[in-house]
């Protein structure tokens, strides 16, 4: 793996934006750029000089994200990635469960040292010396940070059934909604279900999450009701886990991502802010 492409992997991961991401890596590396070259020679592991520059780059911006969406139009949803097989293998995030969007939601509710310290910690293998480093704690302050996450983890993120049987249940889903079939849509969604939007005041979408299953889905029958004749479906990868897009006249307008539960539907997360959908081209 190259390193850009580490610490992009690593910046997505902390802030739940591939563009933020993006500007952190490279303002990580522009800061290495502007050392000297004796200053450049110090130092032992170029690699592990740009982990703590970008992990405190991600840092000081996860402080400023937090402030700037109590003011985000509706609810924030992390910017879906998709599973793309061209293009530079480099510029590309790794897909496995800490990308799922179940995941990345989970950590947008910790606070910006525990997050660092938990992805640093647990998913990059950081040891708590060097995540000390760049939190600005000690060792053991940093090992609190991250048992903290790992009960948020472990309280809200249930295990995924298997892939092939997650993308039966949104084909399924895709199949029943199309159809207009409101029993089968009852059927796939979990009684205590929850569907999020994220228009971000660019694009029309529902305010408020929708709860429960059935509401959920009569929701998705209105929608049903109201689609334009040149919207179509297709299913992708979203974050790594089976999902759908809609395109309109061959521009993808919304995501969506799901976690599903045994052979339920726990949670929609509803994507269709422009900004957010830059890389879903074909």
């Amino acid at each position: 793996m190259s390193e850009r492409r580490r610490l992009l992997n690593l910046a997505y991961r902390l802030l739940g934006s591939l563009a933020e991401a993006e500007d952190a890596v490279q303002e990580a590396y522009a800061r290495w750029l502007a050392l000297t070259k004796p200053q450049q020679d110090a130092i032992e592991s170029p690699g592990a000089w740009l982990t703590t520059v970008t992990g405190r780059i991600c840092l000081t911006q996860l402080g400023s994200a937090r402030a700037r969406r109590e003011t985000y139009v509706g609810d924030w949803i992390p910017e879906p990635v998709p599973e793309t097989p061209g293009g530079d293998p480099a510029d590309r995030v790794t897909l496995d469960e800490s990308v799922s969007m179940a995941f990345l939601v989970v950590l947008e509710a910790m606070t910006p040292a525990e997050r660092v310290a938990f992805i640093l910690h647990d998913v990059f293998c950081h040891s708590f010396a060097e995540v000390a480093e760049i939190v600005g704690r000690t060792p053991a302050a940093c090992r609190q940070l991250a048992s903290s996450a790992r009960r948020r983890i472990r309280a809200s993120h249930e295990p995924a059934p298997p892939v092939a049987r997650q993308a039966g249940v949104v084909r399924d889903f895709k199949r029943a909604w199309e159809a207009k079939d409101i029993d089968a849509l009852i059927g796939l969604l979990d009684p205590g279900a929850t569907a999020t939007a994220d228009g971000g005041g660019l694009a029309l979408a529902f305010t408020h999450p929708i709860e429960g299953g059935e509401r959920i889905a009569h929701a998705w029958i209105e929608l049903a009701g109201r689609k334009p004749a040149t919207m179509t479906f297709a299913e992708r990868t979203v974050n790594g886990r089976p999902g759908l897009v809609a395109r309109q006249d061959g521009v993808v307008v919304t995501v969506f991502a799901f976690d599903v539960t045994g052979d339920r539907i726990k949670h929609i997360w509803v994507v269709r802010n422009p900004e957010k959908l830059r890389r879903w081209t074909d």
